[in-house]
């Protein structure tokens, strides 16, 4: 997978599913969380459009989709998580690629605004709580001090680790996502928990344990940033 398609992997599969929905709508939490799981989960970009093509050429042939629009990624999960068993038994079976000199896909200099973009935000949102609470308060700038030293990985000459890079970030998101989760208040969980067991009513058939599980957790994830106004760190969120 090119270094570009791989952290514009939301950008792409949001897309993608806009065309073939023929609807220009905005994705739903339910459908970010959901691609998230592919993400972590470790689906390829193109595995996931594969399945989401496959998903629709179903749903028009069954008698459900007769003159309806296919209004969400559930429906896709069993066939994009097949076309990715499919695409793991090809990688083992073929000869390994010859290797080449790949672009990178960020400039330092666009790294750098990102990350600055980022930590201010995370300061304006603990100062946002500092009232009610200074300790939430305080983690975040913790955080939002982490993420600036994060720079520091940039200045050697030597090409940036992406990978590297994307670790730190991620240890950073499952940072912020803990504190989020400990700090809201009870009424605030029991609300979105709600509202995610309503959306997720349809499709809960459909999913097995641990995708469920995985689309669960990265919904109130997605939720709760959005609460509290904060960004997600990981360059996939790259903009």
């Amino acid at each position: 997978m090119e270094p570009w398609n791989y952290f514009n992997y939301f950008t792409e599969i949001e897309e993608y599913f806009w065309k073939k929905r023929g609807a220009h709508l905005l994705v739903s939490p339910l459908d970010w969380a959901i691609m998230e799981a592919w993400q972590k989960a470790g689906v390829p970009l193109e595995a996931a459009l594969k399945g989401i093509d496959r998903a629709f050429e179903s749903y028009q042939r069954s008698r459900r989709g007769a003159g309806k629009v296919l209004k969400s990624l559930a429906y896709c999960t069993d066939a994009v998580l097949d076309a990715a068993a499919e695409a793991v038994e090809a990688v083992a079976g073929s000869p390994p690629k010859n290797g080449r000199e790949k672009k990178d896909p960020f400039a330092p200099d666009e790294l750098r605004a990102y990350f600055s973009k980022n930590a201010r935000h995370l300061s304006e949102g603990a100062e946002r709580v500092r009232g009610t609470d200074p300790g939430l308060a305080s983690r975040l700038i913790e955080v939002a001090q982490s993420l600036s030293a994060c720079n520091t990985l940039l200045e050697s000459p030597a090409r940036v680790d992406l990978e590297d890079l994307e670790r730190h970030l991620t240890v950073l998101d499952d940072r912020v996502s803990a504190l989020l989760t400990s700090h809201a208040p009870e009424d605030l969980m029991l609300r979105l928990r709600r509202e995610m067991d309503s959306q997720l009513a349809a499709y809960r058939r459909k999913m097995k344990a641990e995708q469920l599980a995985l689309v669960e957790k990265q919904y109130l994830q997605k939720r709760l940033l959005q609460h509290f106004r904060l960004p997600r760190l990981s360059l996939f969120y790259f903009s």
